[in-house]
Order: structure tokens, then sequence, then C-alpha cells
């Protein structure tokens, strides 16, 4: 392409993006067909669709690390042909990723300006001069930090604020977001949302991807929906509701996403009484009957978490009574859970539950490998044949049980662990946010994966969740933690998202509407 692009008379009203047309198709698979988006000047607009609809695909061309190959990218007026990332950086582009694309072991500083730092006559690098810019930066953006801390010694909120800062002193004028909750709490993402509308007020605009709906209600002006690499529409986020933008998205009404349940509720199978961990958990009494799925929901730090586990034992703690299937037991390791039939899918299965480098077969069959063993030599042969097996139950998208985990997306990384849980036998199931990060469609799916282990296989379910609308539309209990308490109980028929929010933050009467209504 020329430098500075050509110029575009039509359709360089208010708009400092659009994109035209955009098509991009590789061997046996078309990722976009003739998809369109118009980003205007302070405006904050959704994309959304299902894992596979096209918006990585989208964003990458935007960003210039793919080209399409055929359509139109606009740019404030000049259109820009086959560009280059540092191209499009130039342009003002910046695409913050799930990933965060930092140097842990460098300064804020450094991050900030990594490879333009100031430099003084001699050109040596002006330490002064860096320190002042970047904490320029961060005023801008109303958030404090030390510019000579390192990245490794920052939360994760704080290292993104750092990557939003980058991208401002690159003069960015189109920030792309991609799945920021992925990465950010609840107290930290309103956080972000003030930011957010502070900038846009300053005329940066946004694209913001993000699977929860309610954040995109919560922040965007306009949305559009993508859905096997077409553009379904894009609308002002005043005249869709969350039914109708899942309808887009899935071609399913929001009714039709949690699974009809066949209730067959047995006897207690996992029994605690007075479990505590020292200024984490406080007393906690819980039963868990088989067919059951208890869901247990609080906001951030309330000891959710933390609750599943010490019930497995990765983290110590002490409970006067300790039942499993009627007779006492002390799990003191997650060894010893496991050998009583309990598993647990840890919040982040990135880290702590996918081997993400190995085989879908290695992740289904790890935990019991007597099953694929013969003669204390592993049997490949064994491992593929049942893992192929529990890839067709759970209907895993994989090219096969070869196929490392890594390279599935987070719905089908999340059956792998589930899988597991099936080949080790366990009928006492502990899951940590299940469906994090995990688009629409891949939800039903899980959705309809735990219904069936509970209704069809007595599996007793306990499941942490920060999104009401599974909590509720899941479970046949409901208990809600506070300050490491238990601070309230429910049935299934009387709670409500106002209750189940009341009690989370300790109110009498109903939260506001904004705190109580958590992603879909």
């Amino acid at each position: 392409m020329e430098s500075g692009g050509q110029a575009v008379q039509e359709g360089a009203d208010t708009a400092v993006l659009s994109m035209r047309g955009i098509s991009k198709r590789y061997p046996g698979v078309v990722a976009l067909d003739d998809v369109a988006l118009t980003l205007r000047r302070g405006e904050v607009h959704g994309l959304v669709g299902e894992n596979g609809a096209g918006k990585s695909t989208l964003i990458k061309i935007l960003a210039g690390a793919i080209h399409a190959d055929s359509g139109e990218i606009v740019i404030a007026g000049r259109a820009v042909d086959h560009p280059t990332p540092a191209e499009m950086h130039d342009y003002g582009i910046a695409v913050i990723y799930q990933e965060l694309m930092l140097a842990p072991h460098l300064t804020v500083a450094e991050n900030l300006f990594l490879g333009r730092l100031p430099r003084g006559p001699l050109g040596i690098i002006d330490w002064r001069a860096a320190h002042r810019q970047a904490g320029e930066l961060m005023d801008r953006l109303g958030f404090r930090v030390d510019p000579a801390a390192r990245l490794d010694q920052l939360s994760v909120a704080q290292r993104q604020m750092v990557e939003i800062a980058s991208a401002l002193s690159r003069n960015a004028r189109i920030v792309v977001l991609d799945e920021p909750s992925a990465v950010l709490g609840g107290s930290e993402l309103e956080r972000l949302f003030e930011i957010i509308r502070r900038l846009s007020a300053q005329g940066v605009s946004f694209i913001y991807i993000s699977h929860r709906l309610s954040e995109v209600f919560a922040i965007c002006d306009n949305v559009t929906v993508l859905r096997d690499g077409r553009r379904v529409g894009s609308r002002p986020i005043g005249e869709v509701d969350p039914e109708s933008l899942i309808s887009m998205m899935v071609g399913r009404t929001l009714a039709d996403i949690y699974p009809a349940r066949r209730r067959g509720i047995g006897a207690p199978v996992l029994s605690v009484r007075g479990l505590n961990r020292p200024r984490v958990l406080h007393g906690i009494n819980l039963d868990v009957r088989a067919g059951e799925i208890l869901g247990i929901c609080g906001l951030a730090g309330s000891g959710r978490t933390e609750l599943l586990r010490a019930l497995m034992g990765a983290d110590r703690a002490a409970a006067s009574t300790y039942t499993l299937r009627g007779r006492e037991r002390r799990i003191a390791t997650p060894a010893a859970a496991i050998r009583e039939r309990m598993c647990l899918l840890p919040e982040d299965r990135k880290t702590q539950g996918c081997f993400l480098p190995q085989s879908v077969a290695f992740n289904m069959t790890i935990a019991r490998l007597g099953k694929i063993s013969r003669g204390g030599m592993l049997s490949h042969a064994t491992e593929r044949r049942i893992a192929t097996r529990l890839v067709q139950r759970l209907k895993v998208r994989t090219p096969g049980p070869d196929a490392l985990v890594h390279q599935l997306s987070g719905g089908n990384q999340q059956k792998c662990l589930i899988a597991r849980s099936l080949n080790a036998e366990c009928d006492i199931l502990l899951i940590d946010e299940p469906t994090r990060g995990v688009d629409v469609g891949a939800k039903r799916e899980i959705y309809e994966l735990l219904a069936q282990l509970a209704d069809e296989e007595h599996a007793a379910i306990v499941m942490v969740s920060s999104e009401l609308p599974e909590i509720l539309g899941l479970s046949d209990r409901i208990l809600v933690m506070r300050d490491g308490r238990i601070a309230g109980r429910f049935e299934r028929d009387e709670a409500t998202e106002e209750k189940l929010m009341a009690a989370a933050i300790g109110a009498g009467r109903p939260a506001r509407e904004e705190a109580v209504h958590a992603a879909l």
C-alpha cells in the first residue's frame, strides 16, 4: 500500500473505520463471507458470535496480521490496502488480546515505551523522562502505578491497564478489546468500563468482543453479530435484548439455552459440617445429593473457589465432620479425593486444568492411567480407543484424539475436562465457572452434559458460577456465599436474581439492577 492510503469520499462522514465486503477463505473453510463493520468516533461497538463465527479472523485482518481475500478497509476516509501490523499501528489501531502481549520481566515504563524509550542527546535512555511520561499516561487513565514496578509484580487488571496505556502512548484512535473479562473480575471490569467511558468521551473508539452479553449491554452503543462467517446484522444496543441477540448468534431463543431436567434426587453423598480455613472459610455446612446440581454463587472474594478447593483437599482445611456416602472420611489431599471418586474442574482450565501441549487423548485419560496400562506400560491404542469414545459421546469438536488440546476452543477444552472426570468414574463433580470464556452454543452443550450427568448417571454436582442466570437455570438448590460464610440458602423455585444478589451483598432489599445482572 502507499503511505497514507488513498483518500475515499464516500462513507467518510463520522466513521473512523469502515470494513466492507471482507471475505477470507482457507482450504475447505470460509472464515468470512462479505462481512461489514462500521465504527464511529467515540463509539463502543460490540462484536459477538459463537466460537468460529469469524470474530478473530476479522480482527486479525484489521490488525494487519492476515490479509483479506477481498473487501475494503477505510480508516478516517482513507482506503488501506494489504496493511502490515506496523502500518495499522501508524493508523491508530491497537488490539488488546486475551493473552496480554507484555514483557513481565520489564518495568511498567519499559513496557509502555518498548522499542521507543526517550533518549538524551548522547543516545542514552532518559529514565526520568520515561517515568514522567509513563505517569502522565497513567494519570490520563485515572490509574496509579509505579512506573518502575516490574509487570510480574502487578495484578492482571493492572497489567491490562498498562497495555491500554501503551496503546494510548501510540496515539491509538481505535482500540479492540478481546474478551477482557477472561482475565478481569467484577470490580476490575467495572474499573475498565469507567476508563472506556472516559476515553470514548475523548473521541477514542472501541470494538468490544465478549461472550458475556451483560457486558455488551453495559458498555456498548451498537453491536454487530457474526454467525458462520457472515454478518447477521448490526443494531443499536437499545433495539435488542438478550433473547433476540442470542437468537441472532445461534438461531435459538434464550428459553432453549437451559435443558429440561428430569430430576430424581437421592440421598446425600457428600456432607460437610463446620468446614473452616483460617481467614478464608468459616463454619461451612453443606450437603449435596445424588442426582443434584448444587449451585454456589457470591461476589468475587466471597470464598466460592476456596470452598471447592477445600472440599477437594487442594487447600488445607478442617471440618468437624466430613461424610462420603454415609461414611466418615478425611480428605486431606486431591489424591485422596480422587480415590473417593471426586473430581475438581478448576476455574482456570488453561493453567490448572488442561495439559495444553498434550493431546486430547492424554488429557482425557491422565486421571486413570490404570485403565490404559498393560504390565506397567501405557497402551496408546487403548488410550486412543477410550478417548475416541469420549469424543463421540461429548461431541468434542477435534480433528481426532491425537490433536493437541491448545488447538481446541474453550468450550471443547472444557468438554475434555468433563471427559476426564467421566473416564475416572467420578460421581461427585466439583466444577468452577463451567462456561467462562465459552460461547453461547457451547454453553448449551455443556449445560446438557451436566444435566445428563445429574439426571441419568445420578452424579452429585457442586457448581460455582458468577453468572446468575446459569445458577438459576441449572441448579436444584442454591447457596450464596459472603465473606467465607454461607449467607443464603434457596430452593430452586424460590430463588431469583434479586434475592441471590441481596444475600451476596448483605442487603435487606434487592440490589441495583446493574449489580444484579451477571453475564449470560
